[in-house]
């Protein structure tokens, strides 16, 4: 180490509790700003990371080959990439799929303010990563209080050797965080660093009655959220969702499904409709629309198809049942007016009037976002809600 490594380290650090403040809009709290002046970013991530260029494809950054753009890429206010593919060496590296990351240091804060946390409380982490988020944690509560589960042994092998190294030692295991950790429970927070489709049950139940689950949310329509969750003496837990945030999905949780493997067959017949509402008014609209619809309509998801081989047809959005059992294409044929769309459904379910029905729910309630929304949590279910738990649909 050269002498001045620990000044310039100290200026990225001071920099960067910067950028996150105005991204937050204040000051962090002394003990933030001390947790991330114990924890410097660049100690938690590898050699080689995955970089978003302009056109949002990852390239891989190597440290020794790069270093300013790799230190620049530590220091700022922008999530990196660590692995690609849960492991394995991409053929292609434009087909990179990114598989583990180092989240925004602005959002890794905001959800810690979110978690209100005090000395003594004990907090379970879904998600190890890095180690940089249980580094932070550790150093707030001591390394006693913090527990934190990681699913890929590489991953979980990595965040171990960046938490020794940096004087750290929280409780890290190898395992599935949808199950939490029971040998520590209960928990008075625990926080995930991945998104989830459903609130695993294990979580609420690790969790004592006053404590608070926070974790990112996504469907099988949208991406983003996050879900602040309370949990009760019956068991149960609810809570209200805020502003976007995109994580990866837990990985027990993903699907993969795709349209022409596992949904639309040769020997389907369609039933042929019309419709006057706008594909792109459900598909391609604000954070705010695509969140407020995903939660209305459960477990649909959607494709976009640009020109399609089909004659008459510049666009096609197929909508889909997460089993695959039922599909609905809206063709635009490249009007320059459009306003009525050709409608193609198959299976038991017509699907396209859900998404119109939750479309027209969204519009008669005020054109609701994240901060209207919430979801409540029980052993034998999950209910999304429009501003009072009262107010309930069950999530499909």
């Amino acid at each position: 180490m050269t002498a001045h490594q620990p000044r310039v380290e100290q200026a990225s650090v001071g920099g960067l509790l910067h950028a996150v403040s105005q991204h937050l809009g204040h000051d962090l709290a002394p003990e933030w700003r001390g947790a991330a002046e114990a924890a410097p970013r660049h100690r938690f991530l590898p050699d080689r990371v995955w970089l978003s260029g302009d056109d949002e494809a990852l390239t891989p950054c190597d440290r020794v080959r790069e270093p300013d753009r790799w230190l620049a890429a530590a220091y700022g206010d922008v999530p990196v990439v660590t692995q690609v593919d849960d492991g394995r060496e991409p053929e292609d590296p434009a087909d990179a799929s990114p598989s583990s990351s180092a989240s925004a240091p602005s959002i890794v804060f905001r959800m810690l303010e979110l978690l209100e946390l005090a000395p003594g409380m004990r907090v379970l982490e879904i998600g190890a990563g890095t180690g940089y988020n249980a580094a932070l944690l550790s150093h707030r509560l001591g390394d006693a209080n913090v527990t934190t589960i990681e699913i890929d042994p590489a991953v979980a092998g990595v965040a171990r050797s960046n938490l020794k190294a940096a004087g750290f030692s929280p409780t890290l295991v190898g395992g599935d965080g949808g199950l939490g950790w029971s040998t520590r429970a209960p928990y008075d927070r625990v926080v995930a660093t991945c998104s989830v489709r459903r609130i695993p049950y294990a979580w609420v139940e690790q969790t004592r009655p006053g404590g608070v689950i926070l974790t990112p949310w996504c469907d099988d329509w949208s991406h983003g959220g996050l879900l602040r969750l309370t949990v009760g003496d019956d068991g149960t837990a609810t809570g209200r969702f805020s502003a976007d945030s995109a994580f990866m999905l837990m990985r027990t949780q993903r699907r993969d499904l795709r349209l022409f493997r596992d949904v639309v067959m040769d020997d389907h017949v369609p039933v042929e409709s019309a419709t006057g509402l706008s594909p792109w008014a459900v598909a391609d609209s604000s954070f705010e629309t695509q969140f407020a619809l995903g939660l209305r309509l459960g477990d649909l998801w959607y494709a976009w198809h640009h020109d399609p081989d089909v004659d008459g047809v510049e666009t096609r959005l197929w909508v889909a049942t997460a089993d695959g059992d039922s599909w609905a294409a809206v063709d635009w044929d490249g009007t320059r007016a459009p306003g009525r769309y050709t409608v193609w459904q198959h299976g038991p379910r017509r699907l396209w009037g859900e998404v119109e029905a939750a479309h027209r729910w969204w519009l008669d309630n005020g054109r609701p976002g994240p901060d209207r929304l919430g979801l409540t949590v029980t052993p034998d279910g999950q209910w999304a809600w429009l501003d009072d738990p009262v107010d309930a649909w069950p999530l499909g």
